[in-house]
C-alpha cells in the first residue's frame, strides 16, 4: 500500500502527534521555511482536514485552490500549489470543507499518496491533522521520515504514545495482510490475555516466534520505521527528560527504538507571530526557539540525535 521509498529522489516528512495543540503546524512551517533558506524545493501540505490553517502562518488569506480541488474535482495536485512568499517554498492548502476525514476512500487516499511522491521538491513536508484515524496513520506511515510533536503535559504524553502504537500496530496489520496474515494478527491481539501477550512489543515478539516466516516479514517491513520526536514548549530540565522518557517507553512497551532529534523552548515570541500571521523564522531570525528549531532540522537531515547532560 505504501510507496516504494527508495525509488524517488528527495524526501517526505509527515509532521504528526497525538493532538490538536502540540505545534505542528507551527514546526511545519518553520522546518519547511529553514530547508527553503539552505536553497532547496520546498512543499508544505496541510492534510489537516476541516482545521486546515498552515496558510495563515505565513500571512497568507484563505487560498481559492485547495484538496478540495483535487478530491470533488480531480484537479492534479501539481495544479493547487500556491505561492508562501518565501523563495523556494510553495503551499498546497488543506482546506476541504465539504470533507470529513473519514469520508476519503482508499482509492482518494492512494491517489493522493501517488501525487505527493511525483511533486518536483527536495522536500515535501506534509502537516498532519490530529488523532489516530486511519487516513492520518496511513498519510504517516507513507513519509520517508515520520515526526512526532510532543508538549510535555501528561494528557499529550499519553496522546502521543497512543498515536505511535497504532501507527505500529497499522504497519503490523497492513503489512502483513499483504502476504495473508492479517487474521493471525487479530486474532492474538483480542486474545492477548490468553496468549499471554501483555503489550504490543510482545505482540511483535510472539508473532516472531511462532512463525519464522512471518518474523522475516516483520523485519524486513518494519526495518523503515523510524520515529523522529520533537518536544515543543519546553520550560526547564525536566521537560527536556521527557523526550528521554519517552524514548525508554516506546521500547519497553512497543520495541522500537525513537531518535529524540531536539526541542524549542517556550518564548512568547512565537504566539506572538501566530497571532499576527507572520513567518518567525523571518521575523524573529535571531531568537534561541530559531536557532534550536535550525538545529533539530539539521538533525532530522542527517539523522542525529540530541545530546542530553543529566547532572
Amino acid at each position: 500500500m505504501y510507496s516504494p521509498k527508495k525509488e524517488r529522489e528527495g524526501e517526505i516528512w509527515a509532521i504528526g502527534g497525538g493532538k490538536g495543540g502540540t505545534g505542528k503546524t507551527f514546526i511545519t512551517s518553520c522546518m519547511g521555511t529553514y530547508l527553503a533558506q539552505k536553497e532547496n524545493n520546498v512543499v508544505l501540505i496541510d492534510v489537516d482536514i476541516g482545521g486546515a490553517n498552515l496558510h495563515s502562518f505565513f500571512g497568507i488569506n484563505r487560498p481559492g485552490k485547495s484538496l478540495t480541488n483535487f478530491f470533488e474535482n480531480g484537479s492534479p495536485l501539481q495544479e493547487l500549489i500556491v505561492r508562501t512568499g518565501i523563495d523556494n517554498m510553495q503551499l498546497i492548502t488543506g482546506d476541504v470543507d465539504s470533507l470529513a476525514s473519514d469520508s476519503i476512500k482508499f482509492s482518494q487516499k492512494l491517489k493522493l499518496f501517488r501525487h505527493i511522491m511525483k511533486l518536483n521538491a527536495q522536500y515535501v513536508l506534509i502537516d498532519l491533522g490530529g488523532g489516530s484515524h486511519n487516513n492520518t496513520l496511513d498519510t504517516f506511515l507513507m513519509a520517508d521520515k515520520m515526526i512526532a510533536v510532543l508538549v510535555p503535559e501528561m494528557i499529550a504524553v499519553e496522546n502521543m504514545y497512543h498515536f505511535i502504537k497504532n501507527a505500529l500496530f497499522r504497519k503490523v496489520r497492513m503489512s502483513l495482510r499483504s502476504y495473508g496474515f492479517r487474521e493471525i494478527v487479530e486474532h492474538v491481539w483480542e486474545r492477548r490475555k490468553q496468549y499471554g501477550v501483555k503489550n504490543l512489543r510482545e505482540l511483535i515478539e510472539w508473532l516472531r516466534h511462532s512463525f519464522s516466516y512471518i518474523g522475516d516479514i516483520l523485519d524486513r517491513e518494519l526495518a523503515d520505521f523510524k520515529i523522529y520526536l520533537i518536544l515543543n514548549k519546553v520550560r526547564g530540565p525536566d521537560d527536556i527528560l521527557i523526550g528521554a522518557s519517552m524514548k525508554s517507553a516506546l521500547l519497553k512497551f512497543l520495541g522500537i527504538n525513537i531518535d529524540f532529534v531536539g526541542y524549542i523552548e517556550y518564548d512568547d515570541s512565537v504566539w506572538r507571530s501566530i497571532r499576527n500571521q507572520q513567518p518567525f523564522m523571518l521575523y524573529y531570525s535571531s531568537s534561541r526557539c530559531t536557532e534550536e528549531i535550525e538545529d533539530f532540522t539539521e538533525n532530522l537531515i542527517v539523522g542525529r540525535e540530541i545530546r542530553l547532560l543529566r547532572a
